[in-house]
Formats: structure tokens, sequence, C-alpha cells
């Protein structure tokens, strides 16, 4: 399997509000960034967006170590939270129903055809990939901001 390292941040302006996504996919000393926005959105949901979109243009199975800042994606991937949701219809431990089902539905997909690791960071701590997601997330929401 191909090593790939995908970086991903999400970024609103208000929460909900015009939102954006950044990612960078490196491989073999190669970049590619994707960017995206919605006008109506959470922060969450770029943050998922950004990975789901990173994972989507690999073109084969690969072996992926995603690195994020947020403890929402992180988190529920690797203490198996989101898992256990799918198995519960979706709903939480505190009987509430799971937040960005479409999105997680989309994201456990993906997962279960890359071998994938996640990482979480400190985000605007200064690490340079995680710095050039937010820049892209921070101008894809605001081209929504009349």
């Amino acid at each position: 399997m191909k090593k790939v390292d995908i970086y991903t941040d999400g970024a609103c302006k208000g929460n909900p509000g015009p939102g954006g996504y950044g990612a960078v996919l490196v491989y073999g000393g190669h970049e590619k960034e994707f960017s995206g926005g919605e006008a109506n959105t959470t922060n969450n949901r770029m943050e998922l967006l950004a990975a789901i979109v990173a994972l989507s243009a690999l073109k084969e199975p690969c072996e992926v170590t995603l690195t994020s800042d947020s403890k929402y994606l992180v988190d529920a991937v690797t203490k198996k939270w989101v898992y256990g949701w799918r198995e519960k219809g979706w709903k939480k431990s505190d009987g509430k129903m799971a937040l960005n089902i479409d999105l997680w539905e989309e994201l456990l997909t993906l997962l279960d055809i890359h071998k994938v690791t996640f990482n979480w960071i400190k985000g605007h701590a200064g690490h340079p990939y995680n710095e050039r997601c937010d820049t892209l997330a921070v101008k894809e929401a605001e081209k929504f901001i009349l």
C-alpha cells in the first residue's frame, strides 16, 4: 500500500455560519490541496468534510496518516464512539441522536477502504500543514460573507 499523509482543518464564521475546509495530501514529495465551503454549516461538518474530500481523492487503497486539530473527528474514530453510535442507530450514550450522520457514514465507508491512523495536533500552534489548511478553510468560509 502507498503511504500518504493527509492534513485537514475546518473553519466557520459563526457556528453555524459560513464555513470552509482545507486539506493537504502529501505523497512522494508531491502535495495536493483541497478546499471548499458552504454558506450555512458548522465547524464540525467542515472538519469531517475535509477528511472525506481528501480520502476520496485517493485512487486506490492506501495507508494514511490523517492529522487534524479536531478532537471531534479524531476522538470519535480513535475512541470508537462513532462505531457505537452507528451500532445504536446513531444514538449517543446520552440517548440523543448523533450529529452529522450523513458525513459520518461517508467517512466510515472510506475508512473501510483505507488503513487510516488518526493523529491529533493542537491547532494554531505553528504546524506548517495545519496552518496551511486553516488558511485554506478560512479563505473558503470568507467567500460566503457579504
